[in-house]
């Protein structure tokens, strides 16, 4: 196969795994050169059948791009074990928010830029994406991993300091809750993904385990969904020790499901509430 039937397979592979129902975003993964995103090969896959955290990559044998165009997780950087997220799981996160033409993005924790690009796909040449990155060295990488999409602008930080409104929100780390930045610049019936995460023994140093929201800005309570469990690292500066320790009931879907609605209205603690953060809330 050539490498364009190799990424349509792999987009395929992704809409029946996902269960995706928006061509979009399968038409988006088969048209990204994920390699672009990588460092050379031979590529570090995230090791799914070892729990050691010591070995947390196997290394591909040689240089087959095919093994890059499957559901895994790839390295960016091993050392310090920032990957390429599941394209399984970016693909329901990117479903729940459905991104539209001429729609703008903010992207927290762009990593090298493969899911910002992806982003970039779907608004179109017409919308507009604002991805940040704390990383410094990623955030240099990304910038240039995106120059051929014009309507992408990177930045160094973690967005906490924002000049501009946004339909959608995505984030790709883990917080306790969501900043008031945030939440002011989503655009009425805008919406936000983001996985709210605890720390737990088992998992390695600097991320965590919960569920990802999402949540829409209708009227002054938000409706919101829980799109599915994850474990990712930390989104800096997003969380808070009162917030992650309300989150902890809520780690079983059974729980999770009790949360339906999001306030940022200043209030105090009530029935409703279930994490209540300041100009964060999540009730039933």
């Amino acid at each position: 196969m050539n490498i364009e039937e190799i990424r349509w397979k792999y987009a395929k592979t992704l809409r029946t795994i996902a269960d995706l129902r928006i061509e979009a975003i399968v038409e988006a993964f088969a048209r990204i050169p994920r390699e672009d995103f990588l460092d050379p090969p031979p590529w570090q896959i995230g090791h799914a059948q070892t729990l050691d955290p010591g070995i947390p990559y196997r290394i591909t044998q040689g240089a087959g791009i095919e093994d890059i165009y499957q559901d895994v997780v790839v390295a960016i950087d091993p050392v310090r074990q920032i990957n390429n997220g599941q394209p399984s799981v970016h693909a329901r996160w990117l479903e729940a928010v459905s991104p539209q033409p001429g729609e703008s993005v903010l992207h927290i924790g762009c990593g090298a830029g493969y899911y910002t690009a992806i982003l970039a796909e779907l608004v179109g040449p017409s919308g507009r994406v604002v991805a940040y990155e704390i990383e410094a060295d990623l955030a240099a990488r990304a910038k240039a991993c995106l120059r051929a999409w014009p309507q992408v602008r990177v930045e160094y930080g973690n967005g906490s300091q924002l000049d501009a409104s946004y339909d959608v929100i995505y984030v790709s780390a883990g917080a306790t809750h969501a900043p008031k930045e945030w939440l002011t610049s989503l655009t009425e019936k805008g919406r936000m993904l983001l996985p709210l995460t605890v720390h737990l023994p088992l998992f390695p140093e600097g991320g965590g385990v919960g569920f990802v929201i999402c949540a829409t800005r209708i009227g002054k309570r938000w409706p919101v969904r829980i799109v599915a469990g994850v474990g990712i690292y930390d989104c800096a500066g997003m969380r808070d020790p009162m917030a992650e320790s309300q989150l902890r009931k809520f780690l079983s879907p059974e729980a999770a499901a009790r949360i339906h609605t999001l306030s940022i209205e200043p209030h105090s603690l009530g029935d409703q509430c279930l994490v209540h953060h300041d100009g964060f809330c999540l009730q039933t």
